[in-house]
């Protein structure tokens, strides 16, 4: 068992959810692209329900969106290791910020893709 291991049972959901929100609420203010992000799902969310398509495309036109924020807490996250690390200029620091915007961006492309097939 890792010493770094807390709770257990119900406190530790508690807790878990508990670092969730803090994670949310540190994006949110922290974050430009996450409340872009947060703004555009505002917008795209009940627009997927306006459209007249299949129950499953109008998830997978939901799931996408969310998969763009959940990139971007990940991204958001590297970042932050990273410049805990050292904000040094380093080539290995700029691959991994590199491939977390490419993340994103494919994230992004994604979400224009789905919806273009569906709609189109």
């Amino acid at each position: 068992m890792s010493p770094f291991k807390g709770q257990t049972g119900l406190k530790r959901i508690l807790n878990a959810a508990g670092y969730s929100f803090d994670g949310l609420r540190a994006a949110f203010t922290g974050e430009a692209a996450f409340r872009q992000l947060v703004l555009l799902n505002v917008l795209l969310i009940p627009l997927a329900f306006y459209f007249d398509v299949s129950r499953g495309e109008r998830a997978l036109m939901i799931a996408v969106c969310l998969v763009a924020l959940i990139v971007e807490l990940l991204n958001s996250a590297v970042e932050a290791a990273i410049d805990r690390i050292s904000l040094d200029l380093h080539p290995l620091s700029k691959n991994a910020k590199d491939m977390g915007s490419a993340a994103q961006f494919v994230a992004l492309s994604l979400i224009a893709s789905v919806w273009a097939v569906i709609l189109l």
